[in-house]
């Protein structure tokens, strides 16, 4: 039976990721700090809610920053909301935040004044989102172009490669929803809350070779 290590800084929805990983059959779920359990894993996940500023702390003082270079390169890994972020080069959340920089770009405030049409739009950006496929992928395996996921984020990704972007979102701009780069995936929406989609992303992220 195959691993799936989530990993526990403190800052991270693990209750339901876990539950929808066990729920699309992932095999043994372990929500877990332990450095050696996480290495052992065959699959990881970098989930995480809350202040960037927090979050890295958190990682850096675990050494989790390290650990999450090493055990992406050669297994299915994935990011999911402020987890997502933290793979991103720096945040300007909290006057600024150098994160772990494993995908090129910089994390942006959707601004106080963010507008549609001349509409006022409410941050942070929460609820239902569609998401545009701009790149195939494995983990868009039976999921329709422009499917609706689930958001909450008052921060964006404007992506440093525009290769590694396979999922765009809108909302008063054009950000990144999903990255991916090798073994590495990630995503600004929460899949364990976005119901038939989200359940189905989990299915393929299990079932993935971790190739791209």
């Amino acid at each position: 039976m195959q691993t799936v290590a989530v990993i526990d800084y403190g800052m991270g929805n693990l209750h339901s990721v876990a539950k929808a990983l066990e729920h699309v059959g992932a095999g043994k779920v372990l929500v877990t700090s332990d450095a050696n359990v996480i290495r052992e894993a065959d699959r990881v996940v970098f989930p995480g809610v809350g202040a960037i500023r927090d979050c890295m702390a958190e990682i850096r003082r675990l050494g989790f920053d390290s650990l999450v270079r090493e055990v992406s390169q050669d297994r299915p890994f994935l990011g999911i909301c402020v987890g997502m972020q933290a793979l991103l080069d720096r945040s300007e959340e909290n006057d600024g935040v150098d994160c772990i920089g494993l995908f090129p770009g910089q994390v942006r405030f959707f601004g106080k004044s963010l507008q549609e049409d001349g509409e006022h739009l409410k941050v942070p950006h929460m609820g239902w989102n569609e998401v545009s496929q701009v790149n195939d992928h494995p983990l868009w395996h039976d999921i329709p172009d422009r499917a609706r996921f689930y958001f909450v984020h008052s921060y964006f990704i404007e992506a440093g490669k525009a290769s590694q972007v396979v999922g765009r979102g809108h909302y008063g701009v054009d950000f990144a929803a999903a990255l991916a780069d090798g073994s590495r995936f990630a995503v600004q929406f929460h899949p364990e809350k976005s119901h038939t989609h989200g359940l189905q992303l989990l299915q393929n992220f299990v079932a993935w070779d971790g190739r791209w």
